[in-house]
């Protein structure tokens, strides 16, 4: 799956095109390098997004095309 759409499903980013302009000013990093939106998402990646002056951590877990609100947190491990 897309990075950015990974982002909007499991709820990191609220919309889909905020996960994609995070991604083009490079604040998204997939294993430590950059991601492009488009850059493909695999179980057991560490994904990392700087807001501001804070990063999120976060460790894939699963990966759905569809989850609902209260599954989404299943999809990923705060590190």
């Amino acid at each position: 799956m897309r990075i950015d759409k990974y982002l909007k499903v499991s709820r990191l980013i609220k919309r889909r095109t905020l996960a994609n302009e995070a991604c083009e000013q490079g604040r998204v990093l997939i294993n430590g390098k950059v991601a492009k939106p488009g850059t493909e998402v695999k179980v057991g990646d560490i994904i990392e997004i700087r807001f501001g002056n804070s990063t999120t951590k976060v460790e894939v877990t699963a990966i759905n095309e569809h989850v609902l609100k209260a599954e989404s947190k299943d999809m990923y491990i705060i590190r």
